[in-house]
């Protein structure tokens, strides 16, 4: 067991502050442009698993009874990743539109490394988040879903994956025999009615109090800033890419093969 004294060092957390080497990597690539577009897939889907290996398989778990403000290593950098985030996904998509030195298939692979960082990383630290108790911590979380259009993954998350995992009822576990390729599109279209079926049950009982606090009145908020910017710059023929779409099938797929 990890006690909390060791828990509560900066040197325990530094492993998952490497991730934010992942920004400056999405920034150079954007400035370098060629085959460096695809720089972070390589990072996140091999380099990662290679000091995964050489670091070792590790069993241990933080004692019970650590304090949260000994883990204030960990808070800082999940809160952290919110704000960096949203800063390279919107800078990137203004940079790019300006940006004469990269061609279409540049931009392209750009902003696959900008979904596989979002959805590696950022969908990984939204389920972090949304399972904290205080309001900010899940509006964090919140907020990281809605830059990648995945927010409904919170309601099914929370109301139907802990309650029925392994069951046909969880939309998110494999069916016996089930393989990948059948079991990847299926999570995709089932998740989205999952989450709204939960919710509409939270309305009638009345656990919601009204429809504007419903958590599905926050996705659309947030759905329609998320994609009101990049459709601003598209317009005004300053971003030749309009990517939300493009941006959210591929950080869900980075998020849900993690």
């Amino acid at each position: 067991m990890i006690s909390s004294e060791t828990a509560a060092k900066m040197q325990s957390a530094l492993p998952f502050w490497l991730s934010f080497l992942l920004i400056p990597a999405i920034w150079l690539a954007a400035f370098a442009g060629g085959w460096w577009v695809l720089v972070i897939p390589v990072m996140t889907w091999y380099l990662f698993t290679v000091l995964d290996i050489i670091g070792g398989l590790n069993l241990e778990n933080v004692d019970l009874e650590t304090e949260e403000e000994q883990l204030s290593s960990y808070i800082l950098l999940t809160s952290a990743w919110v704000p960096i985030q949203f800063l390279t996904i919107f800078g990137l998509i203004y940079y790019v539109g300006q940006a004469e030195h990269l061609g279409t298939w540049e931009k392209i692979g750009l902003f696959l490394s900008v979904g596989v960082g979002s959805g590696t990383i950022g969908i990984n630290y939204s389920h972090e988040l949304m399972h904290q108790k205080n309001k900010r911590e899940r509006w964090l979380g919140d907020t990281l879903l809605a830059m990648v259009l995945y927010s409904h993954f919170r309601s099914e998350h929370l109301l139907v994956h802990h309650r029925y995992v392994a069951t046909p009822r969880d939309p998110v576990t494999a069916r016996y025999g089930e393989g990948f390729h059948r079991f990847f599109p299926r999570v995709l279209r089932e998740c989205w009615h999952s989450a709204f079926n939960a919710e509409r049950q939270c309305l009638r009982a009345r656990i919601c109090l009204d429809r504007l606090s419903n958590p599905f009145s926050d996705i659309g908020r947030f759905k329609l800033g998320s994609c009101y910017w990049p459709a601003a710059w598209w317009l005004h023929g300053s971003c030749p890419i309009h990517f939300s779409s493009f941006h959210r099938d591929l950080a869900v797929r980075a998020g849900e093969l993690r």
